[in-house]
């Protein structure tokens, strides 16, 4: 699911390479492989997370229009981002190797602008398909950063990793998430609607789904 700048996630519920257009990078920061670098693109670093990151998460999401299409505006507590949110994060780099949440930094300044992510789905075919998402702070918005980093992420499922569907959601009224979602090249897949404990406004209008297929991706790329 969607917020204004980005694509997070309102759920019920160390590749690196070099590719056309983005550059591998074979550094990393810790030795156990921490903040290793995954890619980069013309503006943006894409990196694990680390321990490190806990203060930058919890600003991330204590601003209430980053969170307005997932909490309603609420912030995420900074005791949750620290002993839930970044262990599970973590956690997932072992778990579903090639796929996670990736911190994204300014490449010029170094500057913490949000994350992008590739998350397996419980219950798909594992290495089959993965969810897309983004999550930028508001200084980053309308920059085409989101666009950008999508771009990047969906060479990577299909080029490096080898997915043959990357989808992302987000509520039907996100206007600038489905803006980002149509520019990085995913097709409109249908409306549907979920029940909440916690409905936020807009819930009524229902979520929308996106799709592209590697084999579309392909055919794009090939003209």
């Amino acid at each position: 699911m969607a917020v204004s700048g980005g694509s997070g996630y309102r759920h019920p519920p160390d590749m690196i390479f070099s590719v056309k257009g983005m550059t591998g990078v074979a550094g990393m920061t810790g030795v156990d492989g921490s903040g290793a670098v995954l890619l980069e693109t013309g503006r943006l670093r894409l990196r694990r997370f680390t321990e490190a990151d806990a203060d930058a998460l919890t600003e991330l999401d204590s601003d209430p229009e980053v969170m307005r299409y997932l909490t309603g505006g609420r912030p995420t507590p900074a005791d949750v981002v620290r002993g839930e949110l970044l262990p599970r994060l973590l956690a997932g780099y072992d778990r579903c190797p090639g796929l996670g949440r990736w911190a994204a930094v300014d490449r010029a300044t170094e500057t913490f602008l949000g994350w992008f992510a590739l998350d397996a789905p419980a219950a798909a075919q594992p290495g089959m398909q993965a969810e897309l998402g983004y999550r930028l702070r508001r200084a980053a918005w309308g920059r085409g950063l989101a666009t950008e980093g999508s771009r990047a992420l969906l060479r990577y499922a299909f080029a490096t990793v080898g997915l043959a569907r990357v989808w992302a959601q987000t509520m039907a009224v996100n206007t600038p998430s489905r803006r980002v979602m149509e520019k990085a090249g995913l097709r409109y897949v249908r409306t549907f609607h979920l029940d909440w404990d916690d409905p936020i406004e807009g819930t009524e209008h229902g979520e929308v789904e996106y799709e592209l297929l590697r084999a579309e991706w392909t055919a794009r790329e090939a003209g």
